[in-house]
């Protein structure tokens, strides 16, 4: 990411051309408004991280955030609270090598999924909230995931908010997956009051986490129709269904490192 300026994809790749690495695929975008150009390239050959990256933090401008980073298995810890829709879905991806992670732990504020994480041979910490305070609660979810290192930390419906000093530990490394209908129907059973309202559309939205509660920079959406047959029932499985697609696709997206966050916004490649 740079302030745009002509040459800089020539730049680039004579420096990668001089370091005998071969470009595989390379993506850019320009965000004309704010004048600053992201560029994403895959390469190949025997990679020298540091003296490339000094070369290129040389010939770039002062401003460009430059991130070299080796194609690695990525580790993530998964939060749940009740519902299983997104949780089993990761782990069926995970087990049939379609999500291409390590699956450290699984933790829950409850133990109703714990039979279910324990079939698939991954770790399931238990850490209830009942009689903590919500920092108490948070201190002890810490504990459990400075065991890993963990690369994200994806919330398959976690029904619990997360306060400011947690998500500052984790920053744009926290995964949230929720219905499309926030900010216009909150509270409990967002489906039925869809359908009282009858709508027409329902999706997902996954984004990053941040202070902003379901406010943050939004990694990927998607929408089905539906009509006047379908009931708040109806609707919440569909729901359901849309929210397993987008927030597996948001997370793969994060393992292959394809997003650039900026402000409150991402590019995606």
């Amino acid at each position: 990411m740079s302030p745009d300026m002509q040459g800089l994809i020539f730049k680039v790749s004579q420096i990668l051309f001089e370091s005998k690495l071969n470009i595989e695929k390379n993506d850019e975008f320009v965000d004309k408004e704010q004048n600053i150009f992201f560029m994403r390239t895959e390469v190949s050959g025997n990679l020298n991280a540091p003296e490339i990256l000094k070369k290129l933090q040389t010939t770039l401008p002062t401003q460009a955030q430059i991130n070299i980073i080796p194609q690695t298995k990525k580790t993530i810890i998964i939060f749940c609270t009740k519902e299983n829709h997104c949780l089993g879905d990761l782990l069926l991806r995970y087990e049939s090598g379609e999500l291409n992670v390590n699956i450290a732990a699984v933790i829950s504020n409850y133990e109703v999924l714990g039979d279910l994480v324990k079939k698939f041979n991954i770790n399931f910490i238990h850490i209830s909230h009942e009689n903590l305070s919500r920092k108490e609660h948070e201190e002890k979810i810490l504990k459990a995931c400075e065991t890993y290192n963990a690369d994200y930390l994806v919330l398959a419906k976690y029904m619990r908010i997360l306060s400011p000093s947690f998500v500052e530990k984790y920053q744009q490394k926290i995964i949230n997956i929720h219905h499309s209908f926030l900010p216009a129907f909150i509270g409990a059973n967002p489906y039925k009051q869809a359908y009282q309202r009858g709508v027409k559309l329902i999706g997902a939205t996954a984004h990053f986490v941040n202070d902003n509660l379901d406010e943050g920079p939004i990694i990927a959406q998607d929408i089905i129709s539906i009509d006047h047959s379908y009931t708040w029932k109806d609707m919440q499985k569909a729901g359901r269904n849309i929210e397993k697609i987008v927030f597996a696709k948001a997370i793969d997206l994060a393992l292959q490192d394809r997003i650039f966050v900026y402000g409150n916004k991402t590019v995606v490649f």
